[in-house]
């Protein structure tokens, strides 16, 4: 029992289970196989329960519990929560495998470089898209990536407005991730507790509103002192065209995969993003044991909080609309002129949670699972951006996210400061923008 309470405790079982969860997860053609995936997710996040968060331990509390309720009042909801989890939790250990096998290539290394050079407005713009771009396949790892190079100007020339606006840039530029990203965790729940909103409508819809949140940061930045230069080396800077093109080829071909799966494979869109980030991953394992000689298979042994909280959340939001639909009853609905006042408060919701700790993701289960079901399906566009982008604007501008944290620890800057210093009024200007667009996007027409 020790042993369970010790944060690196069964890593080599805890990664075994993980692949198990995956390769379960996609064999569709398996009997029970939703239930069997669900199963070894869960014995994995056990295994790690030392190493699992407050947040983590609450989730998996709250799933055996409400498993046993559903058991006893409605035993259909199981089914719905254990696939939630099935795919969702494949989807997580998928993204974070492309993320482990795209982060051992060099290319990485000259992309990162590149965003720090130009003029103050220019570099900017970069860092913020280039974050952006990178954080598509890479998920947290980009912010971990570009912050470490901000923390080594920090370390070496002093805090600095060049410094601080880069921080800006990444953190904003992280939080434009999930509102368009085809491979976003945020998109892919969003679908799956909105099955009548098609991922293509949201994502034409929400990358046209993060292109705006990205490049309106540029009026939110400090002045930059002239002829300020980031010398993050005094090597000569290598080209970075060839690295970018390969780069954003690769997730080109991973979206392309992913709609092409999704809409004529007949596959569910969690589980189309999933095995085309699979096939990428593979791909790229093959191409680094023929590089390097070597095949080094990335552990798994520390996600256990990511299948915890995200893939928890989906099975509770499983239930909880299973359970929600049955109280409120088939018919219920609002007044028509309720749905777009309650789409404006979505996203004010998700900021409101984040202020106090609340994981977007928690954020979204409950939104989605409760909302979905009693949603008029013309306006199912509004609640959906109302999602990704709250849960967007959430992790860039509160400090309790994994990317605050992880830019304060890589560079010294208080996640506090960070979050409210420099973004609250950023933070909520974008909050007003995204409320109008929902509303109009829920309107009967």
């Amino acid at each position: 029992m020790k042993a369970l309470l010790q944060p690196d405790s069964f890593s080599r079982p805890r990664s075994i289970l993980a692949y198990l969860a995956l390769l379960t997860g996609i064999a569709t053609f398996l009997p029970g196989q939703i239930y069997l995936s669900t199963s070894l997710a869960c014995l994995a996040i056990v295994l790690g329960w030392g190493n699992l968060r407050m947040v983590g331990r609450a989730i998996f509390v709250l799933i055996l519990l409400l498993t046993v309720v559903a058991l006893v009042n409605e035993p259909s909801a199981v089914p719905r929560a254990a696939g939630n989890m099935a795919r969702i939790g494949s989807l997580i250990i998928t993204v974070m495998l492309l993320s482990a096998v795209l982060g051992q290539s060099n290319d990485l290394k000259v992309i990162s470089r590149s965003l720090f050079g130009g003029k103050p407005l220019l570099r900017y713009a970069g860092m913020t898209s280039g974050t952006a771009i990178l954080s598509i396949p890479l998920n947290f790892g980009a912010v971990g990536v570009i912050a470490t190079m901000i923390g080594l100007q920090v370390k070496d020339q002093g805090d600095s407005p060049m410094a601080r606006n880069a921080a800006r840039a990444v953190i904003r530029g992280f939080g434009a991730s999930p509102m368009a990203s085809p491979l976003s965790i945020a998109i892919v729940m969003t679908v799956t507790f909105l099955p009548g909103l098609s991922s293509w409508k949201l994502i034409a819809l929400g990358l046209p509103f993060a292109l705006l949140y990205l490049f309106a940061g540029t009026f939110a930045r400090e002045e930059e002192p002239p002829r300020e230069a980031l010398l993050v080396d005094d090597a000569e800077p290598e080209s970075a065209l060839l690295p970018w093109l390969r780069f954003i080829s690769i997730i080109a071909l991973i979206c392309v995969g992913a709609f092409t799966l999704s809409a004529w494979g007949g596959l569910l869109y969690s589980q189309a993003v999933t095995l085309s980030c699979l096939t990428a991953v593979v791909i790229g394992l093959i191409y680094r044991r023929l590089h390097d000689g070597v095949l080094a298979m990335p552990s798994l042994a520390m996600i256990n909080n990511e299948l915890a909280i995200m893939g928890g959340s989906s099975f509770l939001g499983g239930i909880v609309s299973t359970f929600a639909l049955g109280w409120l009853g088939m018919d219920f609905s609002l007044p028509i002129w309720a749905y777009p006042l309650v789409a404006m408060v979505v996203p004010w919701l998700f900021f409101a949670g984040g202020a106090i700790g609340v994981n977007p993701i928690i954020s979204g289960t409950l939104s989605g699972s409760i909302l979905g079901p009693i949603w008029p399906e013309y306006g199912l566009l509004g609640l959906g951006l109302g999602i990704v982008a709250g849960w967007g604007i959430t992790i860039a501008g509160t400090p309790y996210s994994a990317n605050s944290l992880l830019l304060e620890r890589c560079t010294g800057y208080s996640a506090q400061t960070a979050s409210y210093g420099w973004s609250l009024r950023y933070s909520l200007a974008a909050l007003v923008a995204c409320s109008l667009v929902c509303a109009v996007f829920t309107l009967p027409f």
